[in-house]
């Protein structure tokens, strides 16, 4: 049997925004049950931390192996590499392996974009978004291909990096411009992608139609939506077992009594309709990434690259 190897420039151009959340929605719809699934395994190393997450969906098995450095990019390099592992179920022979930051990076706007699908009350065409680094970008670049976004507004923390997004953005012919948590007012989507620690800004900025996505941290001492936000908000996570472990801004918010484990929505649950959105209120969604996303994503890729021979 002979292994592929797909590397990221190739999956970026085998990747379609609407097929991958198409493949991560019929992967919930067809019973896949993200609450029997484990957490990934973490180590800390003495310079970032390594992350194994292994999976099994449909005939396939996987498993990412990554490691994050955080002091990467002052060097020019990315905060997240590593390979994805994809193997057939029945024998778990290697069928092919994938750049795993880029999976990364494919994999975590396409499922903010499902949850954003079935969180939305009206159209999405106004976006802030908190960061400057490559989920940003990816998170403007698959929000804009689903709903053809009309403003984006970036609010950086650097100026040279929000800048250059800026750029990107209007380079697609996108309307962009660099802003602050005050636009939040306006917005339809709030992208929260940063390694921010406090809260990015407060809930009486958040209009009651808004849709606000955080992937910025899968560790419980970092979050970047405050109590006050969470409490007002309806707020969707992939896990309630992974999300009271591993988001920050979830576990804080129980911790201080903000919400309640109980009043949180699987987002299995919202893709099959068996729960419903509050027109009346913001919706969170918290996202945290976990190894049946990855897995469902490569199979998309991989499936295309067979097909595209």
């Amino acid at each position: 049997m002979s292994i592929e190897g797909i590397g990221g420039e190739r999956m970026r151009r085998l990747a379609d925004a609407r097929h991958l959340v198409d493949a991560l929605e019929r992967a919930l719809l067809g019973g896949l049950r993200p609450a029997d699934e484990q957490g990934r395994v973490s180590r800390p190393t003495s310079h970032g931390e390594l992350l194994l997450m292994p999976s099994e969906v449909s005939g396939h098995a996987g498993v990412k192996v990554l490691g994050l450095a955080p002091g990467n990019p002052a060097r020019g390099l990315p905060t997240i590499s590593g390979l994805y592992l994809l193997m057939d179920a029945r024998t778990l022979r290697l069928v092919a392996t994938l750049d795993g930051g880029e999976l990364t990076l494919l994999r975590t706007p396409a499922v903010s974009a499902l949850a954003a699908r079935h969180m939305a009350v009206r159209p999405i065409r106004t976006a802030v978004v908190f960061g400057s680094g490559p989920q940003a970008l990816a998170h403007i670049e698959t929000f804009h291909a689903l709903h053809g976004l009309r403003d984006v507004v970036v609010a950086g923390r650097d100026p040279g990096r929000t800048e250059r997004l800026v750029r990107r953005c209007a380079d697609e012919g996108l309307r962009a411009r660099a802003g602050s948590a005050d636009d939040v007012r306006e917005a339809d989507v709030v992208l929260c992608c940063t390694s921010a620690r406090e809260p990015l800004f407060e809930a009486e900025l958040l209009a009651p139609r808004t849709v606000v996505v955080a992937v910025g941290s899968h560790h419980p001492d970092a979050r970047e939506l405050g109590d006050d936000v969470m409490a007002g908000a309806q707020v969707v996570v992939e896990s309630r077992t992974v999300a009271t472990t591993e988001a920050g801004d979830v576990v804080q918010a129980l911790g201080h009594g903000a919400i309640e484990e109980a009043g949180l929505i699987e987002l299995a649950d919202l893709v099959r309709g068996e729960a419903l959105v509050d027109d009346a209120r913001p919706r969170v969604f918290k996202s945290v990434g976990m190894a049946w996303e990855d897995l469902v994503v490569a199979v998309a890729v991989h499936e295309r690259e067979r097909a595209s021979r």
